[in-house]
Formats: structure tokens, sequence, C-alpha cells
């Protein structure tokens, strides 16, 4: 099941357990179940794990397992088979019980220690979803340090009556004591944040440790990312707020095109981000979103004032923009209301949530096109609808699209409105461009393609935004606001593109030192 290199990675993490572990199994003679005790197996040859197995009780879920310190009981379980990207998490969550410790800001882990139960999470995963670990992750360490907290992370594909009944039309989806809690990618700052309202307004102690920041940056992709790293190579007092760190690379399932990495899939370069980061003295607030950005006077210097969400105001002598973008949305009835049930935009995600079942793509681009090849190979049919007469993606893809018996394309067709029975997605509704005859194809999922929009809605009108709201920069990277710089994505930069957004950020924060420099010594 795990190869040669999986496998001795897999010992040399083991390795750093302090504590022994416990794994017990609820299994049967299905395949699944055979399938979870070989991959247990591995796990079970260190010294430190210990293998037991339990009967199936007739409310368990089987194949299922939970993992527990030897001197304590369990509270996180899981149920399937965690492979794939899943796999990362139930390595860490072994760690995490057998003694090692959990990472985050101080703050952080001290809310989430401080939250009143019993709080049981349940988290619906597929193999396939990249934003699931985080969820997963994030989950399963509140429950490693919060002992009114338990945790299953339930792989719908091994369960998709469970998912049919309960209507999982989108992953990660997390149910909280029974009802639903939340869906989508988030880390353990917006759970605590979402289960104590007082945790906004804290961020790490190094914002409150008072004097001005030569640096701050906005954003955690690989623009913000690139850019705090080269201000702390120049020796600036730099500072990075973000929700995530890696940006949409989250979303990406293969990387090949970044110079000097063959290959890597979105998570592991976000977590490479990150250690990078980190290495760094750059102070790290994540799970805060900026609301603000005005310019302000405190104590003769000139400043640039940025305000979070929970209120706590930072101020900056110059900032860069690096916020990124996110899906552009249809825009039509029903879009809103049917989202999670069976709208989307992420098809690696949640396309095996519609095995066998009718779904619509709409965008004619690269990602529309990839998109439609993805669902065909899980989906009994797919129906890709595309505004323009004919489709923009490259033609290797077009063809491939084409070549695929279960694909339908539909050009010249716009989009009037998305249709369900109040539960979840039934049919998607279009009109021809050229005719006015509203048409309904009947489908149970749709998966939006057309294009992003850039996360500028909170900037004033002193940073200058183009007609599509990206923020409009010079060859530097300076915006119309003086001390103020933008990279990547939320630009006008028309390259889309990661290396493109690392460059952004390297040139916006070598431009602030720059800009730095040449201050009145006075003001410095």
């Amino acid at each position: 099941m795990l190869d040669d290199s999986v496998r001795s990675q897999l010992t040399s993490y083991l390795d750093l357990l302090v504590t022994p572990v416990i794994i017990t199994t609820v299994l049967d003679e299905s395949d699944s179940s055979h399938q979870v005790r070989e991959l247990l197996a591995h796990f079970g040859a260190h010294p430190l794990i210990q293998l037991s197995e339990s009967d199936p009780r007739d409310e368990a879920r089987v194949p299922s397992f939970s993992v527990a310190a030897a001197d304590a009981p369990a509270r996180v379980e899981f149920a399937g088979l965690p492979l794939g990207h899943e796999f990362s998490s139930l390595v860490l969550c072994v760690l995490q019980a057998g003694g090692v410790a959990v990472k985050g800001e101080q703050s952080l882990l001290d809310a989430a220690v401080g939250l009143a139960g019993p709080l049981h999470f349940e988290t619906y995963f597929s193999q396939s979803c990249q934003n699931c670990p985080e969820v997963v992750q994030a989950l399963n360490a509140l429950a490693v340090l919060n002992t009114n907290v338990t945790h299953t992370a339930i792989d719908g594909g091994t369960f998709p009556t469970e998912v049919e009944t309960r209507g999982v039309l989108s992953v990660p989806s997390v149910y909280l004591n029974g009802e639903v809690f939340a869906q989508g990618r988030m880390g353990l700052a917006e759970i605590v944040r979402r289960l104590d309202v007082a945790f906004p307004d804290q961020v790490p102690e190094a914002f409150n440790e008072g004097g001005h920041y030569d640096v701050l940056v906005v954003g955690g992709g690989p623009a913000g990312a690139t850019a705090a790293v080269y201000a702390a190579r120049k020796g600036l007092r730099t500072a990075i707020v973000a929700e995530h760190l890696g940006g949409q690379v989250l979303d990406t399932a293969s990387i090949e095109n970044f110079t000097s990495v063959r290959h890597t899939e979105g998570t592991q370069f976000a977590r490479e981000l990150e250690e990078q980061v980190r290495s760094y003295e750059i102070d790290v607030a994540l799970g805060h979103r900026v609301t603000a950005l005005t310019t302000s006077t405190d104590t003769n210097v000139d400043a640039i004032s940025v305000l979070l969400e929970g209120g706590t105001r930072l101020t900056s002598r110059t900032v860069v923009i690096a916020t990124g973008a996110r899906w552009r949305t249809l825009g039509v009835p029903g879009e809103d209301a049917y989202r999670n049930r069976g709208v989307s935009n992420c098809p690696h995600c949640d396309g095996p949530l519609f095995a066998g079942k009718d779904v619509a793509v709409v965008g004619g681009g690269n990602s529309g096109v990839e998109a439609a090849i993805d669902l065909s190979m899980v989906a009994r049919s797919v129906t890709l609808l595309e505004y323009a007469e004919r489709l923009s993606a490259d033609r290797v893809l077009v063809e491939a699209a084409m070549a695929r018996p279960n694909v339908t394309i539909v050009t010249a067709a716009q989009v009037t409105g998305v249709v369900g029975d109040e539960q979840r997605v039934t049919g998607i509704a279009w009109t021809p461009t050229d005719v006015d005859d509203r048409r309904i194809v009947d489908i149970d999922g749709v998966f939006v393609q057309i294009g992003l929009l850039p996360n500028t809605e909170w900037l004033t009108e002193e940073v200058g935004l183009n007609t599509s709201g990206e923020v409009v920069v010079d060859r530097h990277g300076r915006t119309t606001m003086a001390g103020v710089f933008a990279a990547g994505d939320c630009t006008d930069n028309p390259y889309k593109q990661i290396v493109t957004a690392a460059g952004d950020g390297a040139r916006a924060s070598i431009a602030a030192f720059e800009y730095l420099v040449r201050l009145p010594v006075a003001a410095a």
C-alpha cells in the first residue's frame, strides 16, 4: 500500500514519538477494512505504537479506528481510509497523540484549551481534497489540546449512504454536535474564532510590544510571503497579516511550472512558504482579515494605519498589499442559496461526491475545460457551458474534452440561474445568446470556473483601482498612495501565475526598502 520511499519517511516521522500510542480499530471482513488493516500495520511496526481491535458496535462506522495516548481516552477517530491528502493528517495525529507538541501561536493554543464543551466534531473529507487536511488537522489538534473536544474524520467515499442521507455535497463539511458547523477550508484560528467571540481581538504578543513596523505585508500567498522574506533579509522590522499562508496555492492540485521545482502540490508548496517565512524574524498573525488602510501621524512619525477585523490597529512606515483573488461568481439566482449544496468551485475536492451523477461546468477557459475532463472520470455526464461562441482553453485541452463520450460542450450559452428543490441543486438554467429561449439541464451539481476577482473591497479611494477592482501599480510595484505597494493577483499585472506573484512580491519589497532609505533622517 505504501511504497518504499513513503515507508522510509513514515519511519523517520514515527521516531519522533515521545510516549506510547494506542490505535484501536473497528473492522470487519470487507475490502475497505482489509485496506485499513494493511495501512495501520505500517504504524504498528513501531515499538511505541500498539494496535488493538474491538468488535463492531451497532452505532459504529466500519471500518474506523481511534488514535490516543496510552494513558488517555481516545478523542480522535478516523472513519474510512485516510489516504491521499489525508495520509499526512493521520501521521500528524499519531505524532501529537504520542507527545509531539501542537504548533501555533501561544495565544491561539491558550484559547483552544479554554473552550468549554462537550464539543463533538465530524468532518467529511475526500482523499482528493486539498482543502480537507487543514480542517481535519486543526480539529484533531483541538481534540489533543482540549479534553472537552472529540473529532471524527469521515471518508465520504467509504460511507456514500451516510453522505447522501446527510446531504453532504461539498468537502470539507464539518458538523458540531450533530448540526452543520462550517464548510470549506479553515484553520485552528478560524475554528476557535467561531467558538469564542473574544478571540478575534487577540493577536500575537509581538504586535503589542509597541513601535512601528518598517514593512507590513497584508496577504500570505506567494507574493506576500516573498515580500516579507525580502524585507526581513534587508534587516527591516517586518510583519505579515493573513488569513492563511499559501493563498490560492492551497487550491492548486499540481504545480509543475515553478522554476527549479519540477513537481509539487499546492498544500506542500504552502507549507514550505510558511516554513521559510517563520525562519526569519517576521511577526506573523494568521486567521486575521484587514478591513481598512489609512494614513496616520503618531509621535512625529508618518505612518500607515492598518485596521484588523477584530479591532486591533497596526502601524507601519510602508505596506505591501498582497491579498490575492478569489473565484468569480455567476451572480445568478440560486447560486448563493445552493452554495455547498451542489454549487462548487473545486472539482478536485467535491468531484468524488458526484460519482455516477450528472454535473455541469460553467467556463470555457483552461480551468473550466480541465474541470470537465476531471469530472468526466467520475460523473455520469458533464455539460460544459460557455458564454462565448468558442472555448478559450488550450487546444490540447479542448481536444481532450471533446474526446470524452460523456462530455457535452455548449457554447454561446448564458447561464441564468441555478435550480434546486430547497435542499440541493437539481438543474441549471441557460439561454442561447442569440435567442430568448430559456432551457434547463437536469444536473446534481454545478462547478463554476469563470475566473477570479481581486480581494480589494476593503481598500479606500487613496489606493487607485482599475475597473476590474485590481490595484494599479507602476513598474516598481508602487500604488497611488505614498508608502503603499502591491503585488500578485490583486494587482493589474495581467499574468496571474505563482512565479509572477513571487516576483511581484520581491519587487514591491525592494521598492519599499528604497522608499524607506530615501526618507528624511528625522522621519526614519
